[in-house]
């Protein structure tokens, strides 16, 4: 798990310090503040390499640079490692235009999974991406992580010299519901946990071919409305949710397979980053998605402690772990701008008690839930209703503009009806 993070002359801030929650972590704040900066830079503290250091693929997850180049920068990290707390502090060697790390391969924080906002995904596994062996020893050189594109976490994944490190999820997919095994009965588990109710299950039909060129047996999806639809064909929410699915049953099925060829048992620690949580995803997903993935993680994971960080613009998402997040447990950020700098604050978890709320709380930071029209015309109206001068007329004037932007539900009409009669304005 990784416990801290401080970094100095990096980033959109002079400073941020971070201290995280052991289960789940909420990172919020307006585009462009740091929020997936700070994911990259958790995942290179456990793995010491950025995801597209190793695939240049992908358009996200690049070497941090230090903000002034004549200055000093430093990451600080710590994290916990077996029984042990490793920590580190980096420093930017301009020369290489790398980050310094600790000598020798890296302390083992457990598995540490990434789904980058893109649909890239990357995954750190101590029982396969160590590339030296104790005491130095000469050994086969292994991948330092598997990091994929997102047409790569549907096609495979090979190294350059043709290996295939990962078949990818349509073949992968294909293959474990023709074996009828542990892997298919995961995901089919999997897909059913994440579902955003049990109306619209996601359950896999059969295999199909999508045309005369593509010899690949392609799998489905049973839709709610009767048919079998091909995942390609799926809708973007889909593909992200049956994607990351895929990604983490895939991943703890190759970490077992590699743990009884080592002989050792599974690790007892993930950590799951995950940016954008609610990309793509209707609101009735959102509000699933958290607690769906929680239960997930615990699911595959039977053994493991598990510790989720995850990046959100989503009031549903906020208001969505409300039943259970713990302060003891759990911790939330938020990135604002203030003064014109950027300030990273530990913000206390109160319970909003709806979406609303949650626009207005310090989450995000809105006046109110309303369009920007409706919220200058009540604006408006409110201070029309304590105006003395106002007239008959104007009044007319101002309830049109009211019911050009409200709803005839909108309990505003009853403070306005109110003062309206008691000032004659309807009369």
């Amino acid at each position: 798990m990784i416990k801290h993070l401080k970094m100095t002359n990096v980033g959109p801030a002079p400073k941020m310090e971070l201290e995280f929650g052991k289960r789940l972590n909420l990172l919020t704040g307006d585009n462009g503040l740091g929020k997936s900066f700070l994911l990259d830079i958790a995942w290179w503290a456990m793995t010491r390499k950025w995801p597209a250091e190793l695939n240049p693929k992908l358009t996200s997850g690049k070497v941090v640079l230090p903000t002034d180049k004549k200055q000093g920068a430093e990451i600080d990290f710590s994290f916990s490692a077996a029984s042990k707390t490793k920590g580190h502090t980096s420093t930017f060697e301009a020369r290489s235009q790398n980050w310094t790390a600790p000598p020798g391969r890296p302390a083992i924080p457990g598995l540490v999974f990434y789904a980058l906002a893109d649909g890239s995904f990357a995954v750190w596994d101590p029982a396969r991406n160590y590339w030296k062996l104790k005491n130095n020893e000469e050994g086969t050189e292994r991948p330092p992580a598997y990091v994929f594109s997102p047409k790569e976490v549907w096609d495979g994944l090979q190294r350059e010299d043709g290996t295939w490190l990962c078949n990818g999820l349509i073949r992968d997919w294909a293959g474990w519901q023709k074996e009828k095994g542990r892997a298919f009965a995961s995901l089919t588990a999997v897909l059913e946990v994440v579902s955003p109710t049990s109306e619209e299950k996601l359950v896999p039909g059969g295999l199909t071919r999508i045309s005369l060129d593509d010899v690949r047996d392609m799998p489905t999806l049973k839709m709610p409305y009767g048919q079998e639809v091909a995942v390609v064909h799926a809708s973007s929410g889909m593909r992200r949710i049956i994607s990351l699915a895929y990604f983490l049953v895939w991943c703890w099925e190759e970490h077992l397979k590699a743990k009884e060829l080592l002989g050792e048992e599974p690790e007892t620690k993930t950590v799951f980053l995950v940016d954008e949580v609610e990309s793509h995803l209707h609101p009735k997903w959102q509000r699933t998605v958290i607690p769906a993935l929680m239960k997930v993680m615990d699911q595959l994971m039977t053994s493991s402690e598990v510790q989720l960080i995850v990046v959100t613009h989503s009031p549903l998402i906020m208001a969505s772990v409300e039943p259970f997040f713990d302060g003891k447990l759990d911790a939330w950020f938020d990135l604002d701008l203030v003064n014109n700098q950027v300030v990273l604050t530990p913000r206390q978890f109160i319970r909003q008690g709806d979406v609303r709320g949650w626009l207005t709380s310090e989450a995000f930071d809105l006046k109110s839930g309303y369009s920007i029209e409706a919220e200058k015309v009540l604006e408006d109206a409110t201070q029309a209703l304590s105006n003395a001068s106002f007239s008959k007329d104007d009044a007319k004037a101002l309830e049109q503009r009211l019911r050009e932007v409200l709803s005839d539900t909108d309990p505003f009409w009853m403070r306005w009806r109110f003062v309206a009669e008691k000032k004659g304005w309807l009369s």
